[in-house]
């Protein structure tokens, strides 16, 4: 055990965990949005002050128009195009406004109205720029280079884009790792803690999957590249968060539907709050005033802004944590889910055959380690799945099999070679057993009936012990079906093409009831169109190979696992790239939470609205106080969506899930 293994002290971790993460801010006069508003704030009180002083209208007028051009350029000419398409934006509504309270001598609300409007559009850019710098910024983690070893085993320091699948890169303490990759040799700690979001860095050793932009502790690691840098972990959230922030929710395009009537029905009212008091006598600019108040506050801004806001910050966040949400419908529908159908094999399970059971026979002279290295050096020149987990118990217990001889493989029996002298043979017992009554028969059946396969070792002929092999639960599989189970009301159903025995024997440990085993692709789909036609709104979790019917079909699917993640990308709506099942029910409880924000939002847009266009009707609303009220509505809508962006809301969403 290395000197790298002794947990770094609290201040230290923090330490590092603080220069993990780089941030890319967007600076503020980087916002065109951002410039025009600071200088039409500039030149409105640069001619405040002189209006307010009584000097001569010359001096403070320009100021004042400079002001309506620097703020209301921009919305106003967007307002022309999209009028030109037959469209009509709120935005050219407000320009209007604040012209329409100049033409009747209220020059400085106008201009207070464009301030205001402009600094509220600056607010919305920034914050929108904040929500792309959230995920953008994990490209900041990615080294721009790498210390590559050439076959010679000279090391050359090349671009990390320039590295290709199955180079080997090394990666000194305290450097960045490259690029997504398995360890070769060496051992170290590893913070992933900007990745994956591990409060402690993690023991990495032979074998160890490392992601790109994780930082390296005290140890050197040797490292085989294993994605090019274009479809590492980070690049594919990157690159998903975006396309699903160009989608857009059911929930928005609906709003948008209704706004281009909505805004028609306020210009008509507008005219009518106008015309009618104007007709019973009332004075044509007091008229004019009352009208355009009306058309400001009843403004559908803050309803606009009331949907895309939480749920692009919602993608935003589970990108952060490994999830990939497709987009934006997805990030919505998934808090709909109301019944949950989970795969086994490399769902629920790691999908890594591994000897769980090593047994003896009494009378062989041999005991546990022993048997295991006989076999493993038996099996060492074999591909087979349950070989390779042979082999690794053998590793995992620092087992050092002799080299075997004469090696043969006997397909659907198993294989043969001489190890230390004697002749071993390793594989099915129904294929190498002659004598249907022996002792092992019975145990291998016993094995098989706890859901383990059996695989027998004889050495010289006679029997020396079995091996049982079986697919282990994953640690977070019974957590994350208990949170499923009370996030959706109901225990979620295991889909599997293993036999039955080892499938009840998963689900128990999962705690999983509903069990369908001895599926083919086809029974999958046919179990989740089952759902859907009894009215269930269901997920399908699975690694996204032979589940891509199932997840294609469901009403949402999530993809769980990289061995599968092509295919995955393609097929589900979801993919979980760390192999992480407990963010699952998490992403499911955010979704939540950003249903419930976009509720809220509602309310809070139509409880301003409503206010402010009853104090117009029903009394003499000011002009400036519409104003901030229309707008602060706006801002305190976007604000409230972003809250979505905060580590603390993906804590309080795994939270809801253990509820």
């Amino acid at each position: 055990m290395t000197s790298t293994l002794t947990p770094p002290s609290a201040d230290a971790a923090a330490a590092t965990r603080a220069t993990a993460a780089p941030r890319r801010r967007t600076r503020l006069l980087a916002l065109p949005e951002v410039r025009w508003a600071v200088a039409a704030t500039a030149l409105f009180l640069l001619a405040l002050p002189l209006q307010l002083a009584g000097a001569p209208a010359w001096t403070w007028g320009p100021l004042y128009a400079l002001a309506y051009a620097a703020g209301g350029w921009e919305p106003g000419w967007e307002g022309l195009k999209a009028l030109g398409d037959r469209t009509l934006d709120v935005d050219l509504l407000m320009v209007v406004a604040a012209l329409g309270a100049a033409s009747i001598g209220q020059v400085m609300d106008g201009a207070l109205l464009i301030v205001i409007f402009a600094t509220s559009g600056a607010l919305e850019a920034l914050a929108t720029a904040r929500t792309a710098d959230s995920v953008r910024g994990l490209l900041d983690l990615a080294p721009a280079t790498a210390t590559l070893i050439a076959a010679d085993g000279t090391e050359q320091t090349v671009p990390v884009e320039e590295l290709t699948i199955g180079d080997t890169v090394l990666v000194r303490p305290g450097e960045r790792v490259g690029a997504d990759g398995r360890v070769l040799d060496g051992a170290s700690e590893v913070d992933q803690a900007s990745i994956t979001g591990e409060p402690l860095p993690a023991v990495k050793e032979r074998g160890d999957e490392v992601f790109a932009g994780t930082l390296n502790g005290t140890g050197a690691l040797r490292v085989r590249v294993e994605r090019d840098a274009s479809d590492s972990v980070i690049a594919r959230i990157v690159r998903m968060v975006e396309e699903a922030s160009e989608t857009k929710a059911p929930t928005q395009l609906f709003i948008e539907k209704v706004e281009q009537r909505y805004s028609l029905g306020m210009v008509a009212a507008t005219l009518a709050v106008f015309g009618v008091p104007l007709a019973f006598g009332e004075e044509f600019s007091e008229a004019l005033l009352r009208a355009m108040t009306f058309m400001i506050v009843a403004s559908p801004c803050a309803v606009v802004l009331a949907t895309m806001p939480p749920l692009l910050s919602a993608i935003a966040n589970a990108g952060r944590h490994g999830v990939l949400v497709k987009s934006a419908v997805v990030m919505e529908r998934l808090g709909q889910v109301d019944a949950v159908a989970l795969d086994k094999t490399g769902t629920l399970t790691e999908g890594t055959p591994r000897v769980v059971d090593v047994r003896p026979l009494p009378g062989s002279g041999l005991n546990e380690d022993e048997l295991l290295r006989l076999a493993a050096a038996t099996e060492h020149a074999s591909e087979h799945p349950l070989a390779r987990a042979v082999v690794d118990a053998a590793r995992d217990r620092r087992l050092d099999p002799p080299t075997a001889q004469d090696f043969g493989s006997a397909p659907g029996v198993g294989v043969k070679a001489v190890v230390d002298g004697r002749t071993v043979e390793v594989g099915a017992p129904a294929r190498l057993l002659d004598d249907p009554d022996h002792e092992v028969v019975a145990l291998a059946e016993e094995l098989e009936e706890s859901g383990r396969t059996a695989v027998v070792v004889v050495v010289e002929g006679t029997p020396a012990g079995l091996l049982g092999i079986a697919d282990r639960l994953r640690p977070d599989a019974a957590a994350t079906v208990a949170a499923l189970t009370t996030l959706t009301g109901t225990a979620p159903t295991l889909l599997t093409g293993d036999n039955p025995r080892a499938a009840a024997r998963l689900a128990a440990e999962a705690g999983i009831e509903d069990v369908r085993a001895g599926l083919l692709p086809q029974d999958k789909l046919a179990a989740v169109k089952e759902l859907e036609s009894a009215g269930r709104k269901a997920m399908v979790v699975g690694d996204g190979v032979n589940d891509a019917p199932a997840l294609a079909a469901a009403h949402i699917g999530v993809a769980v696992g990289r061995a599968g993640s092509d295919l995955a990308l393609e097929t589900a709506d979801a993919v979980v790239v760390r192999d992480e099942l407990a963010a699952v029910p998490t992403t499911v409880a955010l979704s939540r939470r950003a249903r419930k924000l976009v509720v809220q939002n509602l309310v809070i847009a139509g409880v301003f609205i409503t206010g402010l266009v009853i104090w117009d009707l029903a009394g003499t609303l000011p002009l400036p106080l519409g104003v901030a009220g229309h707008e602060g509505s706006t801002v305190l809508v976007g604000l409230n969506g972003l809250r979505l962006l905060r580590d603390a809301a993906w804590q309080q969403a795994a939270a809801d899930g253990t509820g």
